[in-house]
Parts: structure tokens; sequence; C-alpha cells
């Protein structure tokens, strides 16, 4: 089964605690501070990648948490960063936190961070002063930002075929390309998009989309009118499929054209070529005559026979020329639109100490306090030094 839509949960790394220690030698008895960083936790991380064509790899597991920093440890020695953890989507996923787009991936190998790794604690050998020369607490690590993400998939394709139910637009792709789609003679046989690639002589390829028929009222979600829609806008010219022996010719193209424009997202107007299909059914092909900017070809065909296919691949080519290559910044990520606010800088740090934990800054309401502390590391019984009052943990 297609799989075009995703929701997951992603939890980065707690970033590892500060190191805790004092230098401890033969003929060195009372050392300094040695406690080294803790470090970083991992990050969740989306990676475009271009032999997936759906995000059905994700439907087994619906969360993924990264791996936690190592604590920092004495001799001055840092913690190991938590591992990432990458998950892999097809090109043209888009990534939705809250209603709001974080991240469009629509080139090849492109990447984007939707959960950042806690930073690590700083070991007790950054607080030496002159004045405190034996500093008995050290950093926790800082938690990994958590989110429940929605992935939507945007099909990129060179051209989509578009149509009416029982259209015969499975049937056409299964002629010019090397997808094999259910055909059936009866209305929705297609119930999910299919891809197929089309070859060309020379060597060339090109992507077309088979989408499942349109329906009254799909511009408005009708059925599945929206998530069938989606997968057009971003197809470079609409194959707009017409089933010649279902009659009135005319009222068939304005009735899908409608619908197209009522979506929007740019889809009226979008390039089309008519694709009259099964004219081996009538005895001669109807009249059908557009004076319209957007429409670049009118074919008679029938994915039956195979009349008029060969003349119809060969002008895809032509109309569908090479696509200028993704822009990519010097690093190899994708150019992609951040929403998601930043996260705001805490207001407190959690220590470990020798004896328990102690809060700096201006600490939370109780409850989250409590949370904070335990993610920390602590547990019923620990003493807790909070604004010079010591307590202990229920």
């Amino acid at each position: 089964m297609f799989h075009d839509r995703a929701r997951i949960h992603v939890q980065a790394g707690r970033g590892g605690d500060g190191g805790l220690s004092f230098r401890r030698e033969k003929f060195v008895p009372r050392g300094g501070p040695d406690g080294g960083d803790g470090g970083r936790g991992g990050d969740v991380v989306l990676i475009a990648d271009a032999d997936l064509r759906d995000l059905s790899s994700l439907g087994a597991k619906r969360s993924f948490k990264a791996g936690r920093g190592e604590p920092g440890r004495g001799a001055g020695k840092h913690g190991a960063d938590g591992a990432d953890v990458e998950l892999h989507v097809p090109i043209g996923t888009q990534v939705f936190a809250e209603d709001q787009i974080v991240a469009d991936l629509v080139a090849p190998d492109a990447r984007v961070v939707v959960a950042r790794g806690g930073a690590g604690g700083r070991g007790n050998r950054h607080f030496a002063t002159p004045t405190r020369q034996v500093p008995r607490f050290a950093e926790t690590g800082l938690p990994g930002e958590e989110a429940d993400l929605e992935l939507r998939l945007k099909l990129l394709a060179d051209a989509a075929l578009v149509g009416l139910p029982n259209a015969g637009k499975s049937s056409l792709l299964r002629r010019i390309s090397n997808a094999r789609p259910k055909v059936a003679d009866y209305p929705f046989t297609t119930l999910q998009p299919v891809l197929g690639t089309v070859d060309s002589p020379d060597g060339r390829q090109l992507t077309v989309a088979d989408v499942p028929g349109l329906i009254e009222g799909a511009s408005r979600g009708v059925g599945l009118g929206h998530e069938f829609l989606a997968h057009l806008e971003r197809a470079r010219l609409l194959l707009h499929v017409i089933d010649v022996a279902a009659g009135d010719v005319d009222r068939q193209f304005e009735q899908v054209d409608h619908e197209l424009a009522e979506y929007g997202a740019g889809l009226a107007e979008r390039r089309q070529a008519v694709v009259l299909n099964k004219v081996d059914l009538l005895p001669e092909p109807p009249p059908f005559q557009l004076d319209d900017e957007r429409v670049v070809g009118i074919f008679h065909v029938s994915a039956v026979t195979g009349a008029g296919i060969a003349e119809l691949k060969r002008r895809l080519f032509e109309l569908c020329a090479p696509a200028p290559p993704p822009e990519v910044d010097p690093e190899g990520l994708a150019e992609f639109l951040v929403y998601r606010p930043q996260p705001r800088a805490a207001s407190f740090r959690i220590l470990r100490t020798d004896r328990g934990f102690r809060v700096l800054g201006t600490p939370p309401a109780p409850d989250e306090l409590e949370t904070a502390l335990r993610a920390a590391g602590a547990r019923a019984g620990s003493e807790v030094e909070v604004g010079g009052e010591t307590v202990v943990l229920d």
C-alpha cells in the first residue's frame, strides 16, 4: 500500500553530565578538579532518499529517540556524543509540527535536523576560582528537543495523469511506462498514487504519476480530494485524460478543470496536455477544439490498442524538457523554510553535587522542576538545594 502520510514522535538525546572528579595521583594527594564535560545528545535527522517512493518505511515504528551523551570523566576526559538517529524519507517530503511547516525536502540527500540534542554539562574543573579551588559540583546535561511531527509526501513527477474515474489513466500509464497499476472496468480502480518511468530511445527518462480519479467536490476535500490533489502540485505537466466513449468531452474537461481551479496551489495555471482516450470505441474521434494557452497539445490515443501512444511518448519528452538541478547550499543541505520558533533559553540549571543536586537561577513551577530533576537523575531521597534551602525529594 502507498503511504503518503505518517505521524511520528521524535526525541533527541539528553546531554551527558559533567564529571565531578579531582586529580588523584601519587605524590599529588590533593590535586585540583579535573572533571571533563559531558557529551552532546544525539540529533534526530531526516534525509531525502532518491531510492524511496513512499513513507511505508516509517509505518512499523512511530517513535524515534536519539542516544544520550556520555558523562564526563576524570583527568579532563570528555564524554562521547550521543548517537544520531537518521530517518530516510522520499524526495518531496514535507515536515509539519503543529500544522506549521518545518522543512520541505526537495533535493536528493537533503538533510534537516528535526530534534536537536541537548548540550552536555560542564565538568567541575570549569568552576574552579582563586576563592573556590575545590568545586564539588558539576552541571547536568540538558534535555534534547522533543516533538510530534506529521510527514506529508508530495510526489515529484515530470507529468501527472488527471481525470475523472474510469477515464483510463491506469491503462495509459501501463502503456507508456514500466508501472503496472491495477486495471479494471469500473470506477476507482486506482486508490493510491502510482509512479511510472517512461524511457526514451536516447536514454532519457521521465516520471509520470497516476493519481486517483477526481470527483465533484474534490477541491473541498470530498472523498480524499485534498490528499490526491496535493500530488499534482509539483508535476510540471498535467496529462488531462478524457474518456471519449463516455460522451460530452467538453463537459468532462470543464468538470476536472473546475476542481483544479478551486483547489488552487497554481494548478489552474499549470500546463496541460489533453489526452482523448478510448478512440477505438468510436468510429470517429469526437470534435474537440480548445482555445486555451495552458493546453500545449491534444492527443487521440487508445490505451488498449496502442494507437497514438508512440506520438504521445515522443511529445512528452519535448514538453517536459530536462529540469534544472535543485539549488543546494555548499554543505549539501536543502533550501528549506523553518517556521518553528527557537526554544527559549532555560532560566535555571541543575548542578550535580557530591551530596545531591543544586538548582541555579530562577526555578520553574514545582511540577516542572521535579520533572527536570528526575530527568537529571534525582530519585526519592535525593537532597536538592534550591534558593539556599535544602529539601529532600519525595
